[in-house]
């Protein structure tokens, strides 16, 4: 392989979204493909090494269109999740994995070289500390969502119940940046307060702490904190809101510091967030929006 700016590593999936008081859409989905169409859209050299049935290839096809270079893990089966908005606050859903292509092992994984490697898991069904560890040992400069640890699948409903992660001290001490939502920074922190949540996070090893909420995006590196606010117009297009947020965060952190990257990120998702689906913007419709709204 190449040598790339930043690869994704975890499951493709079929997401299937029911809105509240909308339409339920069916569409090709996954933390992956959400970041990798950022990456790429931004002329990043990307690759996505994911997990997934070989008999539905084609549904990488929008990640390989852009140019990222995708490897796949083959598995019996798609992964395939259920989001079920049921109220008006588009932070609270309900998630259910109707089927997962199960556990990346170290040994899935091929050697390649990579600025940035980002573990974009949706559930506990992707990763474990063997991989982590292998790959860490491989000299990557890692990363993780982790709400691939905090979405713990219940075994017989299959829904995803959100729950404290017994080893969440160890696998942030192996990152050097992890990210995650309000909700899971609650589980795990015991408070909802952004600001105090990424300072015990950043106090498990870990440099660089990203959280999401609706209203905007948190970074906590360095002693300091870093906050901006989302500019969307709607959330027709929350589904993914995290993803693309730290995918565009990776890639302006690439070549800028980490204030100019957290306004890039929210101006990004922003954009993305008033359209259903990845982002399809361009990088001139961010820098747009960022003189617009975050100079």
């Amino acid at each position: 392989m190449d040598k790339f700016d930043i690869t994704f590593i975890g499951h493709m999936c079929y997401d299937e979204v029911v809105p509240f008081e909308g339409t339920p859409v069916v569409a090709p989905g996954s933390a992956v493909l959400c970041g990798a169409m950022v990456t790429a859209r931004l002329g990043k050299k990307t690759a996505a090494i994911v997990k997934m049935s070989m008999d539905e290839e084609k549904i990488t096809d929008p990640m390989k269109d852009l140019g990222v270079y995708v490897h796949i893990i083959p598995s019996d089966v798609t992964t395939y999740s259920k989001v079920v908005h049921e109220t008006e606050n588009v932070d609270e859903r309900k998630i259910t994995l109707v089927r997962t292509a199960g556990l990346i092992s170290i040994d899935d994984v091929p050697q390649f070289s990579s600025t940035f490697v980002h573990l974009a898991g949706i559930s506990d069904s992707e990763f474990d500390m063997d991989l982590m560890s292998g790959l860490k040992n491989r000299g990557y400069s890692l990363s993780v969502d982790m709400q691939s640890f905090v979405r713990q699948i219940t075994p017989v409903t299959h829904e995803i119940n959100f729950g404290d992660v017994k080893n969440k001290k160890e696998i942030v001490s192996l990152m050097d940046k992890v990210k995650l939502d309000v909700v899971e920074a609650r589980v795990l922190t015991g408070t909802d307060d952004l600001e105090e949540a990424a300072k015990i996070v950043e106090k498990w090893g870990c440099p660089e702490v990203m959280i999401t909420h609706s209203k905007g995006v948190l970074v906590r590196a360095k002693g300091k904190t870093f906050y901006e606010k989302f500019s969307n117009r709607s959330v027709v297009g929350r589904t993914g809101r995290g993803d693309t947020t730290f995918a565009a965060y990776l890639a302006w952190r690439l070549e800028h510091d980490i204030a100019e990257s957290v306004k890039f990120a929210a101006a990004l998702v922003s954009i993305k967030m008033e359209k259903y689906g990845p982002f399809s913007g361009t990088l001139e419709d961010v820098l747009i929006r960022m003189k617009e709204m975050y100079s």
